[in-house]
């Protein structure tokens, strides 16, 4: 799929190299607002073909009609059939446009026509806004998530699986 028309305002786009410097600048944002960018956040934020599309992963962004691109997110292949849904975010200047939930009900479709097996997402409890998107479109609180690769962030301290 090229391009995904949401409402009249916004389409989804699919990962191309000259809009890989957005999935930096958008997830900096608000990665640096709340936390401090980790070596891992940074390798991946400078070189997403190489972290996620290449390693059989997906990256999509949002772009507004009058905005230009202000949301992305990646589906991350951890092996097996199981990815992390990962790096999503949305420009504060677009916060409140419901950006982000058009984009994560976009991102699990993706996933479930991928026949992902494990869909799941590390985050913060410092992200309660997020996490009750998540919540309220299928993912739940896992244990077994968080043992398996709650590691893999300094800052993680939630780990969530898609149910549905």
């Amino acid at each position: 799929m090229d391009t995904a028309p949401m409402n009249g305002n916004i389409e989804i786009l699919p990962f191309k190299d000259e809009l890989a410097s957005y999935f930096e600048s958008i997830n900096a944002q608000w990665i640096n607002d709340m936390f401090v960018l980790e070596d891992i956040d940074k390798q991946v934020l400078q070189q997403p073909r190489k972290h996620i599309i290449d390693k059989g992963g997906k990256i999509w962004f949002v772009k507004h009609a009058t905005l230009g691109i202000i949301g992305a997110c990646a589906l991350l292949n951890k092996g097996n059939g199981n990815f992390e849904l990962t790096k999503m975010g949305v420009l504060d200047t677009a916060r409140g446009l419901k950006v982000g939930e058009v984009l994560l009900r976009y991102v699990i479709q993706e996933a479930k026509e991928m026949q992902v097996t494990c869909l799941f997402l590390l985050t913060n409890a410092k992200c309660e806004a997020a996490i009750h998107l998540y919540a309220k479109n299928g993912f739940e609180h896992d244990k077994q998530i968080m043992q398996t690769y709650g590691q893999s962030y300094e800052r993680c301290n939630v780990a969530m699986r898609f149910i549905t």
